[in-house]
């Protein structure tokens, strides 16, 4: 007897006939019933709202109780209540449908004011990413209608709601060319934080812009109120020639030609979100 065999002494070897060890490493698995299909998961209706592009969960909240919508033909004001995404959603008697999130930033050129449709027939920032998206997309805050620089546009009313939230801070960058230069005790006053007819306001940063005129000047401010910025300067007697925000929520302009767009890449997302 060979050395091997009476290694084997006692076993039997499966090319023999004996009883083989299986092995699923190459495929020959034994084939698995696929499980019965589950049925449609629910969700909350105030998230199957915001999820439509209507608003944030918050708000929808407040229309859920006010009586707005309806779920299969019956109105429902229930706080919580779940939804299939079989079932029929109404709001204000219109089908609304969870849509894919969609982020699209435009350089808005001067002229376009900052709203969803105009009764007076002015050019609105809408025609000028009628393209972007087969979607309703929403501008994220507004621009005045002589102001250029990045506008935010998405049908996710959450993050929409969390960047004009004033207690999130988002942080705002704005190119300011005065009619005069800015004397610097008035710079300074800015720094300081100035008392304007609805409150104080305080400015993060502002400063000279680098190898420029002395009316030219950078402003980081993460205030939302209405014509902040113009009415920083309108305090101190400067008229505002020209206002670009040129930086918001860290997105910038670069690539971005005037009354250009872009879709948000996966990371600007994300960055977005974690703010």
């Amino acid at each position: 007897m060979s050395r091997t065999d009476k290694n084997r002494k006692g076993k039997i070897s499966g090319r023999q006939g004996g009883k083989r060890n299986v092995s699923y490493t190459r495929g020959n698995a034994p084939i698995k019933k696929k499980p019965l299909l589950k049925e449609p998961e629910e969700i909350r209706l105030n998230k199957y709202i915001a999820n439509s592009g209507i608003c944030s969960r918050r708000d929808a909240d407040i229309y859920i109780a006010a009586g707005n919508v309806s779920v299969n033909g019956a109105p429902v004001t229930e706080l919580g209540y779940k939804v299939k995404l079989t079932d029929e959603v109404r709001f204000d008697g219109k089908v609304i449908r969870p849509e894919k999130k969609e982020y699209v930033l435009l350089n808005k050129p001067k002229g376009f004011i900052t709203t969803t449709r105009d009764e007076k027939g002015r050019r609105t920032v809408m025609d000028l990413v009628a393209a972007a998206s087969r979607t309703r997309l929403l501008p994220v805050g507004r621009l005045d209608r002589n102001t250029t620089g990045l506008l935010l546009f998405t049908n996710d009313g959450e993050l929409a709601k969390k960047l004009t939230h004033p207690k999130h801070g988002v942080r705002k960058i704005y190119h300011v060319e005065l009619d005069s230069n800015l004397k610097h005790e008035d710079l300074l006053k800015i720094r300081e934080g100035l008392v304007l007819d609805d409150g104080p306001v305080s400015v993060d940063e502002v400063s000279y812009i680098d190898n420029a005129p002395k009316k030219e000047v950078g402003i980081k401010i993460h205030s939302g109120r209405n014509r902040i910025v113009r009415r920083i300067f309108e305090h101190l007697g400067y008229k505002v020639v020209k206002l670009d925000r040129v930086i918001f929520a860290g997105l910038t302009k670069k690539d971005l030609p005037r009354g250009h767009w872009r879709h948000l890449t996966a990371q600007e997302v994300i960055n977005l979100r974690m703010l």
